[in-house]
């Protein structure tokens, strides 16, 4: 089956753009600290943009493997929470509650637990897409691990480091990632524009989430 990408002509980085505009617009206006009640978190559109942004991990190649397989585990364990009562799961935040009630929320695969790295997965997204705006030609290898030192790394285990080391050997040179990102009626300046209107998007977004995880406290967790 042909991805949807080829069908619409759209690139992930786009579609992404898309989601998380209308995320934006449906989101009200908050100052301080965050109101749990008054700024939900809609589970099926961040797990979409989510989803996207695995598809930019495709581009990487072999070397983001364990990571992708990550983020491909927390979504379907949210997505599959969600399906057991979609209406009572619309909002994320709803399902944290849940678990804290329980006492689940720091136990196992907890869906806490799912949301928590998938944020920092897209933070890892945003930190590369950061350096490929500010420098489009910079060694693709240097700047994969800039941006997994800077956000994954000091969350995770020494085997979790162990093995992105070494996956880190196959990625990509600079052009060939580029070259995967762009949609067909694209070129290197709209690709920028694009991946700098898609970090300007998604940051607010990843920080409301972790001010979230900060009062549910779960920030400080990490991998073995």
């Amino acid at each position: 089956m042909k991805r949807k990408r080829e069908m619409d002509g759209k690139s992930e980085i786009r579609s992404a753009i898309e989601e998380l505009s209308m995320l934006v617009k449906a989101q009200p206006a908050t100052a301080g600290d965050i109101n749990l009640d008054a700024a939900p978190i809609p589970t099926k559109p961040f797990l979409h943009v989510c989803t996207l942004i695995l598809q930019v991990l495709d581009k990487i190649g072999p070397t983001m493997a364990v990571l992708r397989q990550d983020i491909h585990q927390n979504i379907q364990r949210l997505e599959n929470l969600c399906k057991s009562d979609p209406t009572k799961y619309l909002n994320l935040i709803e399902i944290l509650k849940k678990e804290e009630s329980e006492g689940n929320a720091r136990k196992g695969s907890s869906c806490s637990k799912a949301l928590l790295w998938l944020t920092r997965s897209m933070d890892f997204m945003v930190a590369l897409l950061q350096k490929l705006v500010k420098d489009p030609g910079q060694n693709m290898e240097q700047a994969v691990e800039e941006s997994y030192n800077i956000t994954l790394k000091p969350r995770h285990g020494w085997i979790s480091s162990a093995a992105f080391k070494v996956a880190l050997k196959l990625v990509p040179d600079n052009k060939t990632f580029i070259s995967l990102l762009m949609a067909k009626d694209q070129n290197c300046d709209n690709l920028k524009e694009e991946m700098l209107t898609l970090i300007t998007l998604l940051v607010p977004f990843l920080e409301q989430i972790h001010s979230v995880m900060r009062h549910y406290r779960l920030d400080r967790l990490k991998s073995s």
